[in-house]
């Protein structure tokens, strides 16, 4: 019995993660650094410490992360208030479907709180979110299982009667290990068969998902 869906955010209810990658790169070119799509690929998911661990172990302890983030940021920021968030297909009819049947909704982001609950605010979709959890909030970033737990601690569920919605690798790992049933729903990566492995399902759109959810 499902009683809980615990989404996670960039990559499942925005398309943000290209929007970070456009900005990255923009700063790269910048700052002479190579390949930043690789260490996006290895970023997705990942809580802003962990990024900065993965810059520098890529790029040298030397590297300036917090200009190169703030930078990055601005961008990204700019581009938001100009032209909007650009909102996954399904995700209003997934979530009102949700609420009508009486399932516990969640969200467990990497992304700090705060800019967490400002982008479900401009969106327009704060108010079907019972329990948001931010990098911030956690010790541990994904793919330790933590942050999924916190959710379902939160939500007062039980994790194997809960569904995560994921599209990173580390997301993936993250739900599994925490012990609820992980759908995948890809965006910048594709699964792998370790990934595969620990799905529950795989689905190519929200839309999709509910489909599943109805039958």
């Amino acid at each position: 019995m499902i009683e809980a869906v615990v989404f996670d955010m960039d990559g499942v209810l925005f398309d943000t993660e290209r929007l970070v990658m456009e900005c990255w790169r923009k700063i790269a070119s910048t700052m002479d650094i190579c390949d930043i799509d690789s260490i996006l690929h290895a970023c997705i998911g990942a809580n802003k410490k962990a990024t900065q661990a993965i810059f520098l172990e890529r790029l040298g302890e030397d590297f300036n992360f917090n200009h190169f983030d703030t930078q990055a940021h601005d961008i990204f920021v700019k581009q938001v208030e100009e032209e909007g968030l650009p909102i996954k297909l399904g995700v209003c009819e997934l979530l009102e479907y949700l609420k009508e049947a009486g399932i516990k909704i969640g969200l467990a982001s990497s992304t700090y709180e705060k800019e967490v609950r400002s982008h479900l605010k401009r969106a327009g979709i704060a108010d079907y979110f019972e329990v948001i959890v931010g990098g911030d909030m956690v010790k541990a970033s994904k793919p330790d299982p933590e942050i999924y737990l916190t959710a379902c601690k939160k939500l007062g569920v039980e994790p194997r009667h809960a569904i995560a919605i994921e599209d990173s690798h580390n997301g993936v790992r993250s739900a599994s290990s925490a012990g609820l049933r992980t759908i995948m729903v890809p965006d910048l990566l594709p699964e792998t068969e370790e990934i595969k492995a620990l799905l529950y399902k795989k689905c190519d759109s929200l839309l999709e998902v509910m489909q599943h959810l109805q039958e």
